[in-house]
């Protein structure tokens, strides 16, 4: 049996109140009104709530029975709205962030860290991988994106640019030889992105392209995850691109040719509309702003200040 909610708010007002004729000021009703309502609340109950005598009301035992229950559920309306009010302003709840794998395993978490300092209320939940995420049908709340984004029900900031350079490792230049000029890396093994890489991925695939005339020389290694190329580039495998946030993380690799300039990618922050006012999202992305600098991402001043080719126009 679905009891009434509004019937169980007007008994619990004349509970506390005692009276009908103090109920029914307290909550702006006539008298015949209010007491029409709970005549038909014990009807639905088949039980008598009150007795009713020249002094007032007295609750019966099924009265106070259901009289606990309704302070109970007072009780926690109230507790929840002080919790909305309290947290109204003040960043708290989970927040699934998405990204590629290669960027949310090495640099991201580093200053997400400080990110937890500053908004201890907040869970984040991270969920990468090198496939798009699908934040219309909320499998994630908000994403870093290495290209923009194409559904036009999801609002996008532009974050830092991210800019590649070609790599070896000290050991395979040892071995090698160092490439002076982008011709001499026909001599050289070249690391690529392979065709299950996504699309983004692939088009940094232009140092096949260097060096010479005609069709891009094929790889010698093929890898479909910038993870996996900075591994094989530190293992000595070849030469390859990688973007500057990998190549500070690591230790174990050096830029060649670095007045080759590379491809670069404009990043996104990107959530659906409906979370346009979610406090928790906003110094989310607020912080990412002020931390995707070309400094705290590895780019070297001289860097920054050529104009390199973006992905689309080598495409």
């Amino acid at each position: 049996m679905a009891l009434d909610w509004d019937k169980l708010r007007l008994f619990h007002v004349v509970a506390e109140a005692g009276s009908f004729t103090e109920g029914a000021r307290r909550l702006r009703l006539s008298q015949p009104a209010l007491s029409r309502q709970i005549i038909a609340l014990e009807e639905q109950l088949d039980a008598k709530l009150f007795h009713r005598h020249a002094r007032g009301l007295a609750l019966t035992h099924e009265g106070e029975q259901l009289y606990r229950t309704t302070r109970e559920i007072q009780d926690s309306i109230a507790r929840a709205r002080a919790g909305i009010d309290q947290t109204r302003n003040r960043p708290t709840g989970e927040v699934r962030l998405t990204t590629t794998v290669s960027f949310g395993s090495s640099w991201l978490p580093r200053q997400l860290a400080d990110f937890l300092e500053l908004y201890p209320d907040i869970r984040l939940h991270l969920i990468l991988s090198d496939t798009e995420v699908d934040l219309a049908r909320r499998e994630a709340d908000c994403a870093i994106r290495f290209q923009k984004p194409t559904q036009a029900d999801l609002i996008q900031r532009p974050l830092a640019v991210i800019r590649h350079r070609l790599c070896a490792s000290p050991e395979y230049l040892a071995r090698y030889g160092e490439p002076r000029t982008v011709h001499d890396l026909l001599s050289h093994r070249i690391i690529a992105y392979g065709p299950s890489a996504p699309p983004y991925l692939r088009s940094l695939n232009w140092a096949l392209e260097l060096g010479h005339d005609g069709p891009p020389r094929e790889p010698a290694l093929s890898v479909n995850s910038s993870a996996g190329v900075l591994a094989a580039v530190e293992a000595g495998a070849g030469i390859a691109a990688l973007p500057s946030y990998l190549i500070a993380s690591s230790t174990k690799v050096k830029v060649v040719l670095p007045d080759v300039p590379g491809a670069q990618f404009q990043t996104y922050f990107v959530y659906p509309s409906e979370l346009k006012g979610s406090v928790r999202l906003s110094v989310l992305r607020d912080f990412l702003v002020e931390r995707m600098t070309p400094a705290n991402l590895g780019d070297s001043p001289d860097l920054d200040r050529r104009e390199a080719p973006t992905v689309q126009a080598m495409r």
